[in-house]
């Protein structure tokens, strides 16, 4: 299962961990996913997406109609 949000294309990043000793080692700097249930009143159903907490935000903000829209748009959906 990708590590991926539906609405937004967040995925892993790639980093240093630095310890005291300044020594540099690689790490993964994950998007803080979640698995959501959004009803579409348009379509009259649930859709369950996994979408960062950013996207969620931006759901509450304009609605998961015009999320879904603005996703397509940007041409991450």
């Amino acid at each position: 299962m990708a590590r991926i949000c539906d609405l937004s294309g967040k995925k892993a990043m790639v980093g240093n961990s630095v310890s005291f000793s300044n020594k540099k080692t690689k790490r993964k700097f994950n998007p803080n996913l979640q698995v959501k249930r959004f009803y579409v009143p348009e379509l009259g159903e649930w859709i369950t997406l996994k979408v960062s907490t950013s996207a969620i935000r931006t759901i509450n903000k304009l609605g998961i109609s015009a999320a879904i829209e603005k996703a397509i748009r940007k041409g991450s959906l």
